[in-house]
Order: structure tokens, then C-alpha cells, then sequence
């Protein structure tokens, strides 16, 4: 079988190439080059020749083809200029999830097959498997990967039956330190190389001077909103129906200016997200203020102190119709039905048990306790055990 590895100079995808190549497989390397731009990176690194001579050096060691690819401009058209408008817009993007749907596994897939592979392989801790129903019909699983720390399968929850099916994730059956072993054992360069800390496309860089670049800096105040508010002792209500209730519990606060006090100065709402603690310059509090709201068009961000604070937890999410993706089509909700799952809304989140509901406009995620900082943006997705079988854009 002729299989294609993005081969991204990392050690994860080096021994992808290595352990396919072990199977017998023709193994051919592709790197792609991703948009960068010299003036958003940090100490005038340029993270992806780096990556390409390691890439490279990999592909020789191994004795297999390497080509590089540029598409540096899909991704300022797909991913980049995707995270500037969803910033302005004020939500929370995921570059990563965004580029596994848009590049890895659209046009690097579709340039892979176009050079004969039969499947392409990246170095993602995911697994897939299949099945088939009494049709006779091949039904593709995306499950997470064995090692908990690095599963990566949420990265990957946008992906779908046609695109699973040309995929393949060799590392997703082993731990990290297990890779890196493998690495030093055969004498791969990137036995040793860390882990891109970055944001997908770019490498090293700063988000609030990347986001700098387009969108302009604009003063504005930190209002904090108190433990003590009446907006959190209001009586709950009682609702007609369940899609009422969970639209009461979804709900986005609509705080105001007189609500709380204002304790500080920003420099533009849509370089900050909702949960987040650091860059605010407050000080004189016993605990972290966390942002629990922004208001995009006076310039407003809204913060309470402390883990606990009431307005920065909810017990569900809404997800518009439009923004709903089913990794298994054939488990997809009908109006009115609901379905028991464990479900998350960031990397590296611990699996939260939850139930999901769909009605004829809208689809709901309902946890069984409170979550923490959920940003509209945001991609949530849903598993039955180790499967993840959905995902959506939170609105």
C-alpha cells in the first residue's frame, strides 16, 4: 500500500514514517510549508525551514522520497483570515481543529491521492477502526488515542466518513515516551526535539501581536462583576418545556457597566477569551479575576474573581444546526431525541459526563455538573466511551 505522511520535522510524525515503513508499506513524505510571516514570530525565528531541513533529514535516514509543498496561501485563506474575523467577532477560534478539517485532511488528502496514495498518514495520538453494518455498508470509528495525556482525537472532530477512511494514525496505539524511544533507538534527528508549543500555522508566536497585525488596539474598560449580584440570585423559572430549560441554562449573561465596577483598562475586547486569567493587569484581588464576558460593541470585558465564580460556569451549551458535524452520520439525532455521552469542549479537558438534545433549530450539550469558561467559538465534541462520534461550533 502506497501511503503519504505529512512529515511536519516533529517527532511524532517521523516515527509515524518509520513504523509504516516497518509494515511494508511505499512510504512517501510530504511536508508542508504553512503561511508564515516573519513579523508575528518570535526572536526572528522562522519555525518552518527549521522543521522542513528536519523533515528532510528524517526522509534520508529512512531512505524514502520527501517532497515539500507550499500552502502558505490556503492557509492565510482558510485558517488565518478565518481566526482574524472569529477575534473581531469576539469568539474563541480553534486553529488546529479548523486546519485538520481545511488542510491536512482536505487538500493535502486530495494532493496526497493525486500522487497515488492510497492513504495518508500523520502523526496524530488518534486511532481509526471500522466495522461493518448488516448492510454491508464500512463504517469508520475515530477513537482516542491510548495514551491520555496526548490523545488528540478532539483536534480531529471535524473530520468525516470519506476522509477517515483514507486516514491513518500509527502512533495513536502508543505513549510519547514510547515514540521518543523508538526515535533515539533508530537515530532520528527529532529523537529530542520538544513539541510545538505554538499555534498550528505559525509556530513560536505571540497571539495578542499576531492578532495585532490586523486587528487595531483600541482602549477600553475592565468592569468587575461581584459574587454578590442579583443577576446571580435571580429565581430559576419555570419552563414549558426541556428546550426552554436548556436554553435558560446556555444562556449568555447580558451584563451591563452598572452591574459592577470598573477596576481597569484594556486594550481591545477581541484580543482577549472567556476564562482567561493572564495579561488582564489587575491586581488588589485575593484570587485570579477570570474574563466571564465581553461586550464587542462597547469595548467592555467583564471579569469575577476566584475558580467559583458564579458567572463563569454553566451546565449547558447550544450548538446552531448549521454548525453541527456527525463524525458517524448514521448515529446523527433526530428533532426531539437525546442521547447520554461524555463530552468536551477543549483539548486536554477530562471527559465530562453529559447529555446531548436535539430539537428542529437548535442542538444542546447538557453536562451532569457545571462547566468552566465555555467561549462561543469554541469547538465542543461528544464520544460514546472512546469514540467521538460529533461535533460543533458553540454559539
Amino acid at each position: 500500500m502506497k501511503v503519504v505522511v505529512g512529515l511536519s520535522g516533529g517527532v511524532d510524525s517521523s516515527v509515524t514514517a518509520y513504523l509504516l515503513q516497518q509494515q511494508g508499506h511505499e512510504v512517501v513524505a510530504l511536508f508542508m510549508r504553512n503561511w508564515n510571516d516573519a513579523s508575528v514570530t518570535l526572536e526572528d525565528e522562522c519555525p518552518w525551514i527549521e522543521d522542513s531541513n528536519d523533515a528532510l533529514m528524517v526522509a534520508q535516514k529512512l531512505g524514502i522520497p520527501f517532497q515539500v509543498i507550499d500552502m502558505s496561501d490556503l492557509y492565510k485563506e482558510r485558517i488565518v483570515d478565518y481566526m482574524f474575523d472569529e477575534y473581531q467577532k469576539g469568539r474563541t477560534p480553534n486553529p488546529d481543529v479548523l486546519c485538520n478539517r481545511e488542510v491536512k485532511f482536505d487538500v493535502f488528502m486530495k494532493t496526497a491521492m493525486s500522487l497515488g496514495a492510497d492513504k495518508v498518514a500523520t502523526g496524530h495520538y488518534a486511532r481509526v477502526d471500522s466495522t461493518f453494518d448488516e448492510n454491508g455498508k464500512e463504517i469508520f470509528h475515530l477513537l482516542a488515542g491510548k495514551d491520555n495525556n496526548k490523545d488528540q482525537s478532539y483536534f480531529l472532530c471535524q473530520l468525516n466518513q470519506d476522509q477517515l477512511s483514507k486516514a491513518l494514525f500509527p502512533i495513536g496505539e502508543l505513549t510519547k515516551p514510547q515514540v521518543r524511544e523508538i526515535a533515539k533507538e533508530i537515530g532520528l534527528v527529532t529523537a529530542d526535539k520538544k513539541d510545538s508549543q505554538g499555534l498550528c500555522f505559525i509556530g513560536k508566536v505571540s497571539l495578542p501581536q499576531f492578532l495585532q497585525q490586523q486587528l487595531i488596539p483600541k482602549e477600553g474598560e475592565i468592569v468587575e462583576i461581584f459574587k454578590d449580584s442579583p443577576l446571580f440570585s435571580q429565581e430559576i423559572p419555570a419552563f414549558s418545556s426541556k428546550e426552554e430549560e436548556l436554553e435558560f441554562l446556555s444562556r449568555k449573561i447580558d451584563y451591563k457597566k452598572s452591574d459592577g465596577k470598573v477596576i481597569g483598562k484594556h486594550q481591545g475586547a477581541q484580543f482577549f477569551t472567556i476564562g482567561q486569567s493572564k495579561g488582564l493587569g489587575i491586581g488588589g484581588h485575593k484570587e485570579s479575576c477570570f474574563i466571564v464576558s465581553r461586550d464587542m460593541e462597547n469595548n467592555i470585558i467583564f471579569v469575577g474573581e476566584g475558580h467559583s465564580f458564579p458567572g463563569l460556569h454553566k451546565k449547558a451549551l447550544k450548538i446552531d444546526n448549521s454548525e453541527l458535524h456527525w463524525v458517524r452520520e448514521d448515529l446523527r439525532l433526530k428533532n426531539g431525541e437525546s442521547m447520554d455521552v461524555l463530552g468536551r469542549f477543549r483539548y486536554r479537558q477530562e471527559l465530562q459526563k453529559a447529555t446531548i438534545h436535539q430539537f428542529e433549530n437548535t442542538f444542546y450539550m447538557e453536562f451532569e455538573n457545571p462547566q468552566s469558561a465555555i467561549a462561543e467559538g469554541q469547538f465542543a465534541s461528544w464520544y460514546l466511551k472512546d469514540e467521538l462520534i460529533g461535533s460543533g461550533v458553540i454559539s
